[in-house]
């Protein structure tokens, strides 16, 4: 049977076992990206805009608006931002320690669950590998069977083991790949979404402390 004609469940169940933990690969995959898509997005923001509006309400001694700003946004930035505004009237060292402090909370939020598609990423190949092992483990059982009754071996006899060998090392790559240009993108959003971060938590402090 042509390839382009068989169903997916079809080539599935070609691939043997191993297409099982690829399939879970994908799934959780697929749902990783959705979510990290959608969770930034969602806190997308022009941050130089913020900051202006905190600086200029800070400039009139209009703390409780300029907090109100960074709790309407409900942005990690801004989380950040008013953690430092809390202690506006503190000597440096404590403002940037309260800055910090509330670092550690929004970083991870940021990076949560890209590890995992990392890991998706490198392993897919793998398990993929390991299907084409498995594949040729069969060719050669039905090889060993055959030589031991005295049978010529057929192309047919070894199509089994040669079809779940290249099915299942496609199926790796066609996870992998994605996975990788998607965990890829996602990492640079979140290490330009930290670095402004960074720089809008200094500007404040610059402005706080001067």
């Amino acid at each position: 049977m042509e390839v382009y004609r068989m169903s997916f469940w079809q080539l599935f169940l070609a691939g043997g076992p191993v297409m099982w933990p690829i399939l879970i690969c994908s799934v959780f995959a697929l749902a990783i990206a959705m979510e990290r898509f959608i969770f930034l997005n969602k806190i997308s923001i022009d941050t130089q805009e913020l900051l202006n509006r905190v600086i200029e309400k800070m400039k009139r001694h209009e703390t409780k608006e300029a907090i109100a700003i960074c709790d309407n946004a409900k942005n990690p930035i801004t989380n950040i931002l008013k953690a430092g505004i809390l202690k506006y009237d503190r000597p440096r060292p404590q403002i940037i320690e309260a800055i910090e402090d509330a670092s550690l909370y929004e970083v991870p939020r940021l990076q949560k669950n890209l590890n995992i598609l990392s890991t998706i990423a490198h392993i897919s190949p793998l398990l993929g590998l390991l299907g084409t092992a498995v594949g040729m483990v069969r060719c050669f059982q039905i090889i060993q069977a055959r030589a031991s009754a005295f049978q010529l071996v057929s192309p047919a006899d070894l199509s089994v083991g040669t079809w779940s060998a290249l099915i299942t090392t496609v199926s790796g790559l066609i996870v992998a790949i994605p996975a990788y240009i998607v965990y890829n993108y996602l990492a640079s959003r979140v290490n330009n979404f930290m670095l402004e971060m960074e720089k809008a938590s200094t500007e404040l402090v610059n402005f706080l402390t001067e």
